[in-house]
């Protein structure tokens, strides 16, 4: 006789948030580096080698940090934003607004703020997003063709801030104030792996410029 099978535990998928230009401008910053680093330990002499090794273990986690770690990862259940020195994991059900003013913000019901590294507001693209939305509006002033309009035209006459602001506050609002079981409990962890490194890099400098 065979067991029953039991059953499968709900997945819920995660949506996330990425800067791009931070991903790109990463990349180019740590391949400079690297690439003026390996020239420094193959070429040079003296301290040079050491000294261009510590600075690698300082900037490369910083740059890491700051542009290709950030990320937010949010589902039905609870939002994960991965900052540059702290992972911070909420159940909607403690988060009372995200905000996109001069920065990504995201506001508990206990009074505490967490900005969103990875949706960075650029006040240009907001400026263009108006003036695309303010164009729409004079080519069609009584919104004769809102009911078949795009929603993808819409999301692109959206700062992508504002639109990503605008997706994670949809999730909030559906999740709502009610404490779920499976959700995960609120918990902040500090990325060692990022500022130990950082820490080693920055100490070895000042050692190795001591001692010079």
């Amino acid at each position: 006789m065979t067991s029953p099978t039991p059953p499968e535990e709900p997945t819920y998928a995660d949506r996330t948030f990425r800067s791009p230009a931070g991903l790109a401008g990463g990349a180019l910053l740590l391949l400079l580096v690297c690439l003026i680093g390996a020239d420094a330990i193959a070429r040079g002499s003296g301290r040079t080698p050491w000294m261009a090794l510590a600075g690698m273990l300082f900037a490369v986690p910083l740059i890491v940090a700051f542009t290709v770690r950030p990320v937010v990862a949010a589902n039905d259940l609870r939002i994960r934003i991965r900052n540059p020195f702290r992972t911070i994991t909420l159940p909607w059900s403690d988060v009372a607004d995200v905000r996109a003013r001069y920065s990504s913000e995201l506001f508990t019901h206990d009074g505490k703020k967490f900005q969103l590294w990875s949706v960075p507001v650029s006040l240009r693209q907001r400026k263009k997003a108006a003036r695309r939305q303010h164009r729409r509006a004079m080519d069609d002033p009584y919104s004769r063709t809102s009911t078949s309009a795009d929603v993808r035209d819409t999301e692109a006459r959206t700062a992508v801030a504002d639109q990503a602001v605008a997706d994670l506050r949809e999730l909030s609002e559906r999740a709502g104030d009610t404490a779920v079981a499976e959700a995960p409990k609120a918990s902040v962890r500090w990325a060692y792996e990022v500022i130990a490194p950082a820490v080693v890099g920055l100490v070895l400098l000042v050692v190795l410029g001591a001692i010079g």
